[in-house]
C-alpha cells in the first residue's frame, strides 16, 4: 500500500498530495493579485514548480491541468501566453480551460494540476 503524502496542509486544504506516484495540486492562484492576468499567471506558475520541485518531480512529467479564468474572453489568450512558454517542449499535458466565479475577487486565474513523481 502506497503512502499518501501531504504538502502545506491546514485544516481545510493540502497544496499537494502525492499518492501512488502522482502528485495532486491543489488550486494555486498569484500571491499578488494587483497584477495583470499576465502576472498573475507568472506568479501561479511558479507556485506550481516551487510544489512540484517540494514533491520530487516537474513540469515536463504533467499529466494534466484545469485553468479557471475569471474572464475567458478578455484573458484567454494572454493566458496562453504566459502558459505556452512555461510549458516544457513536447511535455504538454492533458488540459481543460473553463470561466468561472473565483473566490475572491481580485483573484484572475487558477489553476491545478496533476504531475507523475519518480522515474
Amino acid at each position: 500500500m502506497s503512502d499518501i503524502v501531504r504538502i502545506n496542509t491546514n485544516a481545510r486544504r493540502s497544496s499537494a498530495v502525492v499518492y501512488n506516484g502522482i502528485a495532486f495540486l491543489g488550486g494555486q492562484t498569484a500571491e499578488d493579485r494587483s497584477q495583470d492576468i499576465r502576472g498573475q499567471t507568472r506568479q501561479t506558475l511558479a507556485r506550481i514548480d516551487k510544489f512540484l520541485a517540494e514533491v520530487g518531480t516537474d513540469k515536463s512529467r504533467l499529466l494534466t491541468a484545469q485553468i479557471w479564468l475569471k474572464d475567458i474572453k478578455a484573458d484567454f489568450a494572454a493566458m496562453n501566453e504566459i502558459w505556452d512558454a512555461w510549458l516544457t517542449p513536447g511535455a504538454a499535458s492533458t488540459r481543460a480551460t473553463a470561466q468561472c466565479e473565483m473566490g475572491a475577487p481580485d483573484v484572475l486565474v487558477e489553476i491545478i494540476v496533476s504531475a507523475a513523481v519518480g522515474s
